[in-house]
């Protein structure tokens, strides 16, 4: 309990700072239950409010979690040890196919697009009060959704995907609120959501995307919001089925005031249809990344929902940045008018990877993912283990720490930049790492 660790201050930054302390040094443990707000408060002889905003500040961290009258605890992985900085340090001469980067050979080159956007000074330049906008991207936006089954609405633009999400979690839900997230899943939004004040409940995820029953589960129990990848799910490469998805929206007919957030970035790079749930529920928004088909560094995601949600984002998103740069708006709707990007070419390239590797360790008697997209996710019995071993082999994995809660432990490949001499060696050096228990292995959920 926080009351036998000598927290000092006066004033909400000094709090927050002394409980960060404790907490990257050890004194506070992950999991560890916080002093209730007026008993600090009467410590450290401050008023209440004192304390609750520096409660708040280590939320907005994401060094602790608020469980609604349950109280406030040190996340069971506090921000001080963020999930993006669990990476492999890769010495000279090792193979890295762990940082989740497209080939950039797939990548179209943006050079003709960024000058036609920007006019070559024939355009008047852009200024406060501009749409914010660009109505070629929005027509060719929604247009796409439309031929994907996507409800119809209006377009919004984010800086990328997990801006997007953060803007739609933070437009309906309230500290201490439960989001439902893949586990494994994405790393990133793992941190983000209890940085954001929220709680994470996983929920498990086979090759068809999250489980039913996790699903239904979760939401029964209080989760307000679900997070989905509808396709090339990182890490394990999961896709929704239209079996799965038919089973998911039954689940979600039940629960109608659920917030649902579908993450598309595997547009363009899968050669899978996309099967929807947007418009399940009244709260919903559907978002489509450029980065992994067009560069990770054009920072543009296009998005659309229903009306309360797409309102209240707009009106945030103003107070912020106010909008995303109409030239990089441009230059996108640029390359998807001019078909820089072919859709069945990129996915067929990353597909004979996956599927090499795959088949690879198959044949070595042990079991991998990769349904879609650029990852292989392998189960291992030791994490810690796999990646020294194979580090020392000469390969720089991604542990699966970064990517998974409750889901047993395994590593994620990259095979975007795999040539293909390197496949076989590859799934040798993990075979051999993993030995008899890495065999015909189960599942990652």
């Amino acid at each position: 309990m926080l009351g036998e660790y000598r927290i000092s201050g006066r004033r909400a930054a000094e709090i927050s700072a002394s409980i960060e302390r404790a907490v990257g040094e050890g004194e506070l443990k992950p999991g560890e239950l916080l002093s209730p707000i007026r008993e600090l408060a009467e410590r450290l002889d401050v008023n209440p409010n004192t304390v609750a905003a520096a409660y708040r500040i280590l939320r907005e961290r994401g060094v602790i979690e608020t469980a609604g009258r349950r109280g406030s605890r040190v996340r069971p992985k506090p921000a001080t040890t963020a999930r993006d900085f669990m990476r492999v340090e890769v010495p000279p001469g090792v193979r890295d196919v762990s940082e989740g980067n497209p080939d950039p050979a797939l990548l179209p080159a943006l050079a003709g697009a960024f000058a036609e956007a920007a006019g070559q000074g024939d355009r008047e330049p852009v200024l406060y009060g501009h749409a914010p906008v660009d109505p070629a991207l929005a027509r060719l936006a929604r247009a796409g959704m439309d031929a994907d089954g996507v409800p119809d609405g209006p377009v919004v633009v984010a800086s990328g995907a997990l801006d997007a999400v953060e803007r739609v979690l933070a437009a309906h839900l309230r500290p201490g609120d439960a989001v439902a997230v893949e586990d494994p899943g994405w790393g990133s939004l793992l941190d983000l959501v209890p940085a954001l004040g929220l709680r994470t409940v996983p929920v498990g995820v086979d090759d068809e995307g999250p489980l039913p029953d996790g699903v239904r589960t979760a939401l029964a129990d209080g989760a307000r919001a679900l997070i989905v990848t509808d396709r090339a799910q990182n890490p394990t490469g999961a896709a929704l089925s239209g079996a799965r998805a038919r089973a998911l929206r039954s689940v979600l007919a039940d629960h109608p005031e659920t917030l649902l957030i579908e993450d598309d970035h595997g547009h363009h790079i899968v050669d899978l249809p996309l099967h929807p749930l947007a418009g399940t529920t009244r709260s919903w928004a559907f978002v489509r990344s450029a980065a992994k088909a067009y560069g990770p560094d054009l920072r543009l995601a296009v998005l659309t929902g229903d009306p309360v949600t797409l309102d209240r984002m707009r009106g945030r998103q103003r107070l912020g940045p106010g909008w995303v740069s109409l030239i990089v708006q441009r230059a996108v709707a640029r390359l998807w008018s001019e078909g820089a990007v072919d859709p069945a070419a990129v996915a067929a390239g990353y597909g004979r990877r996956r599927d090499a590797l795959i088949g690879a360790l198959a044949r070595r008697g042990t079991a991998a993912h990769g349904r879609t997209g650029m990852n292989v996710w392998v189960p291992v019995p030791d994490e810690t283990a796999a990646v020294a071993r194979l580090l020392h082999a000469g390969w720089a994995v991604a542990p699966g720490a970064r990517f998974r809660m409750n889901a047993p432990p395994g590593i994620r490949v990259t095979v975007s930049s795999l040539r293909e001499d390197e496949i076989e060696p590859l799934a040798e050096s993990i075979a051999t790492v993993l030995g008899p228990a890495g065999g015909p292995a189960r599942t990652y959920v």
